[in-house]
């Protein structure tokens, strides 16, 4: 089978240097001593009080998600933002572009030689996250939906990562925007939701004192809902807290009640699709951009 000549590239150069068994270790340490921190304590509150509780060890895996979901955030789009703005630094770009390699192949291998990178980190972390395993509360079906989240969140931020590396000449410059979109996704809906949900609030109280009543209405953010399916922190929430049962509501319950329907039921699904969506999205317009530097029909 041919093997994508940018990816094996970037697999070798990889394989010669430091740079993956470094993360992969300073990743694992960091996730270590926050497990075990958090299962000493746990261990030592048995001790004190000779009462055993169960729910709080669940916390382990709790806080072990969060660390991995934190740094899987930010490591993704520094990898993958520099990939083709690096190769323009490097004047090795127009170079690739006169070889028989398509455009799409140059994105794709960067994309999986990155992808790699962070499976291999996420995989190598799974150990210390089944530790769980041991107190009981979590089970493997809900370990391969935290799974699945991981690989959705890696191509998502790796695919806007690449896009913006395409768009710019620098990779500071590309990775600064990469992080500022990352940001302006995450934030930014959350933000809008809870500005829609302030208004909406607002109108419901204008018109109970209007009319002299208390209306029992409750009000919600409206439409804008729909776009935290684009934010892959709140697909994590989710999943977490289905699993945890953590808090006193849902992240999508803080934003108002309103009835149940197909979206709403299958969450989920329905955000990592809407992501993937938008991953194959920023490779489209990688690609293009890439083609614009083509020479003929090799672009």
């Amino acid at each position: 089978m041919k093997t994508n000549p940018v990816y094996r590239r970037e697999m070798t150069v990889a394989s010669r240097s430091l740079r993956m068994p470094l993360i992969i270790t300073v990743f694992n340490c960091i996730l270590a001593a926050v497990a075990l921190l958090n299962m000493y304590s746990n261990v030592m509150q048995v001790r004190l009080t000779a009462d055993i509780q169960y729910g709080s060890f669940l916390q382990l895996y709790e806080f072990a998600a969060d660390i991995e979901f934190i740094m899987l955030m930010f490591i993704m789009p520094a990898i993958t933002s520099g990939t083709i703005s690096g190769e323009r630094e490097r004047q090795t770009l127009d170079l690739m572009l006169t070889t028989e390699m398509k455009s799409w192949e140059i994105v794709g291998g960067k994309l999986a030689a990155s992808a790699v990178t962070i499976f291999l980190v996420v995989g190598s972390s799974f150990p210390l996250i089944a530790l769980v395993l041991v107190y009981g509360g979590i089970t493997g079906r809900d370990m391969l939906y935290m799974l699945l989240c991981f690989v959705v969140t890696a191509l998502f931020t790796g695919g806007l990562g690449i896009c913006f590396s395409s768009l710019f000449k620098r990779s500071t410059v590309s990775t600064v925007a990469a992080y500022g979109a990352l940001a302006f996704l995450v934030a930014g809906t959350l933000a809008a939701n809870s500005f829609a949900l302030s208004m909406a609030r607002m109108d419901l109280n204008q018109a109970g004192y209007t009319a002299g009543i208390i209306g029992s209405q409750t009000a919600n953010s409206g439409a804008l809902i729909y776009t935290l399916l684009m934010n892959p922190a709140v697909t994590f929430m989710v999943i977490l807290q289905g699993q945890t049962a953590s808090g006193s509501g849902g992240i999508l319950e803080m934003y108002g009640t309103r009835e149940p329907n197909l979206i709403l039921d299958h969450w989920i699904l329905a955000s990592s699709a809407v992501q993937l969506l938008m991953a194959s999205l920023f490779l489209v317009i990688a690609v293009k951009m890439l083609r614009k530097k083509g020479i003929g029909r090799n672009a």
